[in-house]
């Protein structure tokens, strides 16, 4: 096959996924195939409801490197799935289909030499049960990788939460000088590999103004010390204060803002990109992107959602 195909398992069924992935199909060039594994009942609905008109081209996952594939066709990895209307109430109902998308996804991967993989939105709360903080975790515990990061990647500027779908209480317990480091390694490591260059990362502080009233202070005991040791490795400063990092003047300065945990410094980026962003798992054996936004299931079915994300996601992959 002469250009690596993306894979793209479609997601949660009762979400924006299909809307916004027609949005894309009509209106872009893409030079590398696309493979959609998803269910072929699903999509006909979905592409009755949208009034999308494309041909489905039937594919298996064996050989797939012999295969003629292009974007003039849909080129579907039928996974069993069915709902009578395009649209239910999101529930455990479709837990046994995202489950087996996945698998054939990780197998592909692990067979066909495919690096390059896109996930849609899927509902945490509902799929996961409370057994991994997110998929971030799922997808490394299928592939035993202990050590992985969140990148919410923009070109201008990108983030990334050293805990990620964790309880605020639980936040200052998980703070410590290896899990900083662990994830400021793979940070650097992703911008060297793929745009040549020693990113700027600021760590945030985790109390507010990096000050705290209390007898023990994460700030001065933990975070300081260990950027101070990093930055004999790394082009690394701070901590900084979240509540002035992401002004204009000073967020200019870094490529990547690193904060202790998801909204401190997911919330400022979305404010400023909104759906200019992708998010990025790093320390896998493979390229995983997800759209930065969830199953929005209140726009469900009104062709309103902003493809911008998932667009991003397969022009990254489809450059490297």
């Amino acid at each position: 096959m002469k250009n690596k195909p993306i894979l793209i398992f479609s997601g949660e069924p009762n979400s924006i996924f299909f809307e916004i992935f027609f949005k894309i199909m009509i209106n872009n060039k893409i030079k590398n195939p696309l493979i959609l594994i998803s269910s072929i009942k699903l999509l006909k609905l979905q592409m009755k409801k949208f009034n999308f008109k494309k041909k489905v081209n039937l594919i298996k996952s064996k050989n797939l490197s012999m295969q003629t594939l292009d974007n003039n066709k849909i080129n579907l990895l039928n996974i069993e799935y069915y709902q009578e209307n395009t649209f239910e109430k999101i529930s455990k109902k479709s837990n046994v289909f995202i489950k087996n998308s996945f698998k054939l996804a990780f197998k592909i991967i692990r067979e066909n030499n495919i690096y390059k993989f896109i996930n849609g939105p899927i509902s945490k709360k509902t799929f996961l049960d409370k057994k991994f903080l997110g998929i971030t975790e799922y997808i490394s515990n299928e592939f035993k990788i202990k050590n992985t990061a969140m990148l919410i990647y923009n070109k201008k500027l990108s983030v990334c939460p050293i805990t990620t779908h964790l309880p605020l209480k639980l936040v200052a317990k998980k703070i410590n000088k290896k899990i900083i480091s662990d994830k400021v390694y793979l940070i650097d490591k992703f911008y060297k590999e793929n745009f040549d260059i020693k990113p700027k990362i600021a760590i945030l502080g985790l109390n507010p103004h990096c000050e705290s009233t209390h007898k023990y202070n994460e700030d001065e005991k933990i975070i300081k010390p260990c950027v101070k040791s990093l930055s004999k490795l790394y082009n690394i400063s701070g901590p900084y204060s979240s509540d002035t990092i992401f002004l204009k003047k000073n967020r200019k300065k870094f490529d990547v803002i690193v904060g202790m945990y998801h909204d401190q410094v997911l919330t400022p980026l979305k404010t400023l990109f909104e759906y200019d962003a992708i998010n990025i798992t790093l320390g896998l054996p493979f390229l995983r992107i997800s759209p930065d936004h969830g199953p929005n299931e209140k726009m469900l079915g009104k062709n309103l959602s902003n493809p911008l994300s998932l667009l991003k996601a397969i022009k990254f992959l489809d450059k490297n």
